[in-house]
């Protein structure tokens, strides 16, 4: 799944551009780094900033994924 597509036609040549995005898994370790970086915890290295980042984003991946309403 994709972050923030977009499509925009230029209004004088009428060319119009268009952009996928960015991987949603990457935009919530962009969005969850924010906050690691303010985090009271003292990390180490950036690499541990990147890795609880992309930890949080990947539960935020699982918690969008659909729930069994039976259980």
């Amino acid at each position: 799944m994709k972050a923030h597509p977009y499509q925009h036609r230029h209004p004088t040549t009428g060319v119009t551009t268009s952009s996928e995005g960015m991987d949603l898994r990457d935009y919530f370790a962009a969005q969850a780094m924010r906050f690691s970086m303010f985090d009271r915890k003292n990390y180490e290295s950036w690499d541990e900033v990147a890795k609880a980042s992309y930890k949080m984003a990947d539960e935020m991946m699982k918690a969008r994924e659909p729930k069994d309403e039976q259980s």
